[in-house]
């Protein structure tokens, strides 16, 4: 009888990682405990679930690294990538999509695949024998967490994240606000609309700052850490970092110009992303946020075209989880103490769905060419699958390490003229370079 491949967790790295294997003629048994065993952020059973942004961020595969990774994944036959494309949403060059049908496509073509089982029960200890990937994410189970801590000896093993708050469209003062993509980016009306903007004068600003950093906040429990991802920070952290942190960062009103005043230049500027297909759901872009809900509805409606605003979703934080993998996993992304057992996604210390999928696509391969007697070596580190793998299992310094996203500062230097301009024709460099070795990759 053919060895079976067990992966836990059915989200955007354990999704991935199944349908790479039954590609490969591997059957899968896809272990998902939502719904009957719940998270802080899953609000479905769907396989793929959305929980914060609903963008894949930048698809430009030229000049940028994620769009770099859409590519890589695009070539090796991803499913993430293929659902995300046919439910894409306008974003001004970013990749979003329609969560909700995403969702449901992903699960549908995983469920109705011949060679896939889905087991609803909760895994809640690392298993000894057979194989398999643990993709539990962010969100891994509280059991499952203490198994893994006390399998491998970890210290630190959970920091926290926090999801941005949706608003109904139709409450948004467009009055006030205006509807622009950044420079105008995009190749269609309606990309370079993809963005609600929301000014905000110098007093203004001043004043939602003070009630930000004023406001009553979720409280840790006792045996909690408040460590973050700076890439992903509540938005009264970065606030407590300096008044201009935030002007500076997801308000910064720069490649904006008001359309109702388009000779007043808004000393700073919120944006809300289309968030469903209808357009009826805007996520507030950057606003992740830890403040209790009735601060959050107070703070928020202070934003100039919000002040009637109506939430389909507010701000919370929860655990994230992540193994210290550089210490922990080799370059296969098994786990050195017990080699049957790979992890991928965010678990294993990347951040982003890009990078998460991505990492289950590749520990889907690798588990599947294993149990199938092959040799498949991790892509070369010039591409971003490649610079993300190294990284994580032992490019990253362990005393330091915390999740990343893909950038081209994982990759190996290339020789290319400095400057502004040369910036660009580098980033070009790099991922011609990339994509001739991954597609070197594919082929062998």
């Amino acid at each position: 009888m053919q060895r079976k491949l067990h992966i836990v967790g059915a989200g955007m790295a354990g999704s991935e990682a199944a349908w790479q294997a039954v590609r490969m003629g591997v059957p899968v048994v896809l272990h998902e405990m939502r719904p009957k065993v719940g998270t802080f952020a899953h609000r479905t059973g769907q396989f793929a679930e959305m929980v914060c942004s609903n963008s894949f961020r930048s698809d430009d595969d030229e000049r940028n690294a994620v769009g770099l990774l859409h590519w890589e994944m695009r070539a090796a036959g991803g499913l993430i990538m293929e659902m995300a494309s046919a439910h894409r949403l306008p974003a001004g060059g970013a990749l979003a999509v329609d969560r909700d049908p995403f969702a449901e496509s992903v699960t549908r073509r995983l469920r109705e695949h011949p060679l896939i089982s889905v087991s609803e029960e909760e895994v809640a200890e690392l298993p000894s024998e057979g194989d398999w990937i643990i993709a539990t994410g962010p969100l891994t189970s509280g059991r499952l967490a203490e198994s893994i801590r006390a399998t491998t000896g970890a210290q630190s093993l959970a920091f926290f994240d926090a999801i941005a708050p949706i608003v109904y469209a139709e409450t948004i003062d467009m009055s006030v606000a205006w509807l622009q993509s950044r420079y105008d980016k995009g190749e269609t009306e309606e990309e370079r609309t993809a963005y609600i903007n929301c000014p905000m004068n110098r007093e203004q600003y001043e004043a939602f700052i003070d009630a930000l950093l004023a406001a009553d906040k979720t409280e840790f429990h006792e045996g909690e850490t408040a460590g973050y991802f700076d890439g992903c920070l509540p938005i009264e952290v970065m606030a407590e970092r300096g008044r201009e942190t935030l002007r500076h960062g997801p308000m910064k009103p720069v490649g904006l110009t008001n359309a109702h005043r388009p000779d007043e230049k808004a000393h700073a500027v919120v944006q809300l992303r289309r968030d469903n297909k209808l357009g009826t759901l805007y996520n507030i872009v950057g606003f992740q946020t830890k403040m209790k809900y009735g601060a959050q509805t107070d703070v928020f409606r202070m934003i100039p075209g919000l002040e009637n605003a109506s939430f389909a979703r507010l701000g919370g934080i929860h655990r994230n989880t992540f193994l210290n993998s550089p210490t922990l996993l080799d370059a296969q992304m098994r786990l050195k103490l017990r080699p049957n057992i790979r992890f991928a996604g965010q678990v294993t210390g990347v951040e982003g769905y890009v990078e998460s999928a991505a990492m289950g696509l590749l520990a889907g391969r690798m588990a599947a060419a294993e149990i199938l007697g092959r040799d498949l070596p991790p892509p070369p580190p010039e591409t971003a699958m490649g610079a993300l793998i190294t990284h994580i299992t032992g490019g990253a310094e362990a005393k330091t390490f915390q999740p990343m996203n893909v950038n081209f500062g994982l990759f190996p230097p290339i020789d290319a003229k400095g400057g502004r301009r040369g910036r660009k024709d580098r980033y070009k460099a790099y991922t011609d370079r990339a994509k001739a070795a991954f597609t070197e990759w594919l082929a062998a």
